[in-house]
């Protein structure tokens, strides 16, 4: 699933491929991905509108669009969004195209079909789009050491679960909840509320650094992510533990191992990260 990093990285390549440019209308191939509204008056609403503005909340990407609407696309598992020119006849698993000024297009593709699309009224859209409880954004000054100090002190979870929930913090998923925790030396089954204030910092600047790394390797591409221009992000070869059990600890030799914390397949290194106390 494209995490933070991956779903920024096409935010700012899309900020300027597609600011500014005129909306000549949308051609949806799998109605199920437009959950609000129809598919019929979703196509009729995005034409002739203009992007104003594209921003990120979580992994969530938003449109604002002239006349007061958003349009709000979550990627999921597998999508991809990629801005190109029009012509050619488009991929197996494209669900929606927008067909811009210019002769380009903008194309929604989704092996998996999880992802989703709304286009709603500007005023109404974090409540109906489901981000109205997201945490704070990781990369912002809204995420506080003592904000997140206090969440870990009182929370009796593994942290792996507590990384990945998207109310204690917007946009960590499984990679980089793997490599925060490496760079911490924090063994992924450790309760949070038994860190001590140490640990904590250290927990809390490993997040705000491995997610900046991945930014600044266009985001990680291990199976399906492609940026905004259709390229693969770099990250997966600065990887230190995510995606390689069995390979040694780049930092101490040790063999990385796998297990499974709270339902996710979790990399980690042994020796770098002790046994869970």
């Amino acid at each position: 699933m494209p995490e933070l990093p991956e779903v920024e990285t096409i935010r700012q390549q899309l900020e300027a491929l597609v600011s500014g440019a005129g909306i000549l209308g949308g051609t949806v191939y799998l109605p199920k991905v437009i959950r609000q509204p129809s598919p019929e008056v979703f196509a009729d609403l995005i034409s002739n509108r203009k992007i104003l503005s594209v921003t990120r909340r979580g992994k969530y990407l938003l449109f604002g669009l002239s006349g007061g609407y958003t349009l709000v696309i979550h990627l999921r598992m597998t999508g991809q969004l990629i801005c190109e020119k029009e012509g050619a006849p488009p991929p197996r698993h494209t669900h929606l195209i927008l067909h811009l000024e210019r002769d380009r297009r903008l194309r929604f593709t989704d092996l998996r079909q999880f992802g989703r699309v709304w286009l709603l009224p500007a005023s109404d859209t974090r409540s109906q789009a489901g981000m109205e409880k997201l945490g704070p954004e990781p990369l912002s000054p809204e995420f506080t050491e003592t904000y997140f100090a206090t969440r870990l002190k009182n929370s009796r979870r593994s942290l792996k679960p507590l990384l990945l929930d998207q109310q204690v913090v917007a946009g960590i998923g499984n990679i980089y909840a793997d490599e925060a925790l490496h760079h911490a030396g924090l063994h992924p089954n450790r309760r949070a509320d038994g860190l001590n204030s140490r640990e904590a910092k250290a927990l809390y600047r490993a997040v705000k650094e491995v997610l900046r790394e991945g930014v600044s390797h266009r985001g990680t591409s291990i199976r399906n992510y492609l940026d905004a221009e259709g390229r693969a992000g770099r990250h997966q070869d600065f990887l230190k533990v995510h995606n390689r059990a069995g390979r040694p600890c780049p930092r101490c030799g040790s063999t990385i191992e796998k297990i499974k914390c709270g339902g996710r397949g979790t990399c980690f290194c042994p020796s770098c990260q002790p046994n869970a106390r």
